[in-house]
């Protein structure tokens, strides 16, 4: 009886010895993590093979075309010219020729001169401006994205049609920069983002005309500081690929840039503004490329003219698309954003007030010729869109 009961217990005792054992060497191979999830031991952890390359991170480009146009300044002929009776303005026969080219980009810019702070406060105009709300409503239908507005009659009609228009540009979904409702609201840049490239949209004028900027109300019309415009883009840069820049300045039409508006456009640059696009002489100005002590390079085109006015003569009645494209390639953690392929398209007014792209104008072909030399004498590869 003693001998079963020796035998019975080693059997046992060797039985419990080979469960440890096992258990042992499984907890070896695995641990349960504090998630409670089972993660492989380090025991058997694949070792990588030195002789094999890791594979390249892939590399991904993205363009998106950015058109602008110059001032949209209604005068009061350009106005009476649209008005179909009872208050009511009809302005897009005026956009009709010109609305394929601005469809076609990826993103269309205007500079919107006037206020249009609509016919219930009376419809204005030179030296005090004030236009109909169908005004936005054609750039809209046209295919314009965002209006700039800071410029010198941006105060014309005081506050009231600063934000009849505000509430317009809102009601059509119109996104504008350079006059606000608010301290928030012009804290808050403007973003538009296109194929996964992101533009930000700043706008500052010079002044307006002798009408002070109300102490309380700086939020009203943005006026060109340049340490302003300098923190502002830092700001932008961070939000975005490329930062877009308008700026209201110069003299009145002089065909040329002057030293103030280079300083100006190469202190913008340097400090990281992309694209810069500037109003108010109400001609033509050459574009050009400011290089950068970075290595990087801004598109400027100091003057886009007058889109669409009622101002004639001597060059008052030619203005323009310009396009450029903005080139993103990501390849693992790495961004780049390069600018290429500038182009142009002058654009003439005529008696009707309908902007007519020059090349398709038989009779406007010497004064065309001029102008695409005007404009591409400092970019000589500028393109001229003739389709």
């Amino acid at each position: 009886m003693k001998k079963v009961t020796a035998i019975s217990l080693f059997v046992v005792s060797f039985s419990v010895l080979v469960v440890l054992f096992l258990t042992l060497d499984f907890f070896s191979e695995t641990e349960t993590g504090t998630n409670g999830a089972m993660k492989s031991g380090s025991i058997h952890a694949e070792v990588p093979d030195p002789n094999v390359p890791e594979s390249e991170p892939e590399e991904i480009t993205t363009t998106a075309s950015l058109m602008a146009v110059g001032d949209i300044l209604i005068h009061d002929y350009v106005y009476n010219q649209a008005a179909i009776g009872n208050g009511k303005y009809d302005f897009t026969p005026m956009f009709r020729l010109v609305k394929p080219y601005l469809e076609s980009a990826d993103l269309t810019m205007a500079n919107q001169e006037t206020m249009i702070g609509g016919t219930e406060i009376g419809v204005s105009t030179y030296p005090s401006f004030n236009s109909p709300f169908e005004v936005g409503t054609t750039l809209k239908e046209s295919g314009v994205d965002l209006v700039t507005i800071a410029n010198n009659h941006t105060l014309d009609r005081g506050e009231k049609a600063i934000m009849n228009a505000l509430d317009h540009w809102d009601e059509i979904d119109m996104a504008y920069t350079g006059a606000y409702r608010s301290e928030v609201d012009r804290a808050d840049i403007r973003l538009i983002e296109r194929n996964d490239i992101h533009f930000s949209f700043l706008s500052y004028t010079y002044g307006t005309n002798g009408i002070p900027v109300p102490e309380s109300k700086p939020y009203l019309v943005n006026l060109i500081d340049i340490d302003l415009i300098k923190s502002e883009i830092d700001e932008a840069k961070r939000l975005s690929d490329v930062v877009v820049l308008s700026l209201h300045f110069g003299n009145e039409y002089e065909r040329m840039p002057n030293e103030q508006q280079k300083l100006l456009a190469s202190e913008a640059a340097e400090a990281g503004a992309d694209i810069i696009i500037g109003h108010h002489p109400h001609v033509l100005q050459p574009a050009e490329w400011i290089e950068n002590t970075d290595g990087s390079r801004t598109f400027v085109v100091y003057s886009l003219g007058n889109f669409l006015s009622g101002q004639r003569r001597d060059y008052k009645d030619i203005g323009g698309i310009v396009q450029i494209k903005a080139k993103k390639v990501v390849k693992g953690d790495e961004v780049t954003v390069s600018l290429e392929e500038p182009a142009f398209i002058p654009t003439w007014v005529d008696r009707q007030y309908t902007i007519q792209p020059m090349f398709q104008l038989a009779d406007q072909q010497q004064v065309y010729s001029e102008i695409k030399q005007h404009m591409s004498q400092w970019i000589p590869d500028m393109q001229f869109i003739e389709n």
